[in-house]
């Protein structure tokens, strides 16, 4: 599974954790913070990109990985059509969403860049990487 040692290493994870934050501060804006359904919605949306991100990598192969990145790329789609709705309706600002949108948009790019190198890899991710046992590393000793 690539190399990381922790999800907090990889790049997409961390843009997701910003992005996220920067999300947050807009949906508790006076205008914003009143449309209840868009700010559940968009909060849950971005959440959601970093933390399948987590989850991929916390199941430890990179078959599952691949597919959570999937799902954290999606979700990172239905952000960008959110932040359009949020646009639309006066609760963002012209800057803010071009901000807000083209880190989404690079974060589904850093998914799929991360997606084709670990279909090119010929390792299966942690879990399988075999473990001494005590025995074996006794033997070696």
């Amino acid at each position: 599974m690539a190399s990381f040692k922790s999800v907090e290493e990889i790049e997409s994870w961390k843009s997701a954790r910003e992005l996220c934050k920067m999300i947050f501060i807009q949906i508790n804006q006076p205008n914003f913070a009143k449309d209840f359904a868009l700010k559940d919605q968009i909060n849950r949306a971005s959440g959601s990109i970093m933390d399948n991100i987590a989850e991929g990598f916390g199941r430890g192969g990179n078959k599952e990985f691949i597919l959570f990145l999937g799902y954290s790329s999606g979700s990172a789609m239905e952000t960008k059509s959110q932040l359009y709705r949020a646009l639309d309706r006066n609760y963002i600002s012209k800057e803010d969403f071009t901000l807000m949108f083209n880190l989404a948009n690079n974060i589904g790019k850093m998914n799929g860049s991360l997606i084709d190198y670990l279909n090119g890899s010929e390792l299966r991710g942690r879990k399988f990487i075999a473990v001494p046992t005590k025995n074996e590393e006794l033997k070696t000793q």
